[in-house]
């Protein structure tokens, strides 16, 4: 059964939906905060002395797009969530999908910055990205608004991907 194309925002929010919607992104900011605490030492002690790629960023540049692709993840989750026509089967496994992708982005913190491999890194983020692909092809069997928002971040995780393999080139022998 295709995606419903009729859907409309409603004008409001009531206040069960918009404590569902606040959960959802602030699931998703928390996967992102979390290891970014647990890892902070690393981030500014061993990520400052690598030999970076051309085109890296500077670091003020990553918290601000985090947070804005991890609110997006939680609208779209809750896109996803809230549909109640959607085939229930459909749904357990779209949302087993983003979850899937969610801790390994999750994860990917965890190894690049928290063991400091490079190496270890490259492979998570190798997965993420097949997985967010995944999970936006499921959503968008949902509904497309939500698979939608999801495009940017596999945009930015391919970017990532690039980033971390060159950083991996550059410095794989110090590790």
């Amino acid at each position: 059964m295709p995606p419903r194309t009729d859907r409309t925002a409603p004008e409001t929010l009531d206040d069960g939906e918009l404590r569902e919607l606040g959960l959802a992104v602030g699931f998703c900011e928390l996967a992102g905060v979390v290891p970014g605490l647990l890892t902070a030492d690393d981030v500014s002690e061993w990520y400052p002395a690598l030999e970076k790629p051309p085109k890296t960023p500077p670091g003020w540049v990553f918290p601000p797009v985090w947070t804005v692709l991890f609110a997006t993840m939680g609208v779209a989750w809750h896109l996803v969530r809230r549909d109640r026509t959607a085939n229930p089967r459909r749904k357990r496994r779209a949302e087993r999908a983003f979850l899937l992708q969610l801790a390994l982005n999750a994860l990917w913190s965890l190894v690049f910055f928290g063991r400091r491999s490079t190496l270890g890194g490259l492979v998570v983020i190798a997965s993420l990205g097949p997985a967010i692909a995944v999970t936006i092809a499921a959503f968008a069997r949902i509904d497309r608004r939500a698979a939608l928002l999801l495009v940017p971040y596999l945009c930015w995780v391919a970017f990532a991907t690039t980033l971390n393999y060159g950083l991996w080139k550059r410095n794989h022998g110090r590790e």
